[in-house]
């Protein structure tokens, strides 16, 4: 790790004085921005793609490990475009 633990120590102490309310919307938006990323890069890769497809893909870019391929197939199914 490139980060000293006093360093890490300090940061999360700087991250604890804030709201809970502050360190939830902080999370939402690095959340929302690695979406437009991934959202972008699969763009980029497939520039044809329907609103659903996108929806499909960035589904699975995010969470395509943690389930199973019928969980998979179930949710994707349910996602409307």
């Amino acid at each position: 790790m490139d980060t000293s633990e006093e360093m890490q120590k300090r940061y999360h102490a700087l991250l604890m004085r804030r709201s809970g309310e502050e360190r939830l919307k902080m999370g939402c938006s690095m959340y929302d921005a690695a979406k437009e990323i991934v959202k972008s890069s699969l763009l980029n890769e497939n520039p044809g793609l329907t609103a659903r497809e996108l929806k499909e893909k960035i589904f699975l870019r995010f969470y395509g490990l943690d389930f199973s391929e019928s969980q998979k197939q179930k949710i994707i199914a349910g996602l409307s475009g």
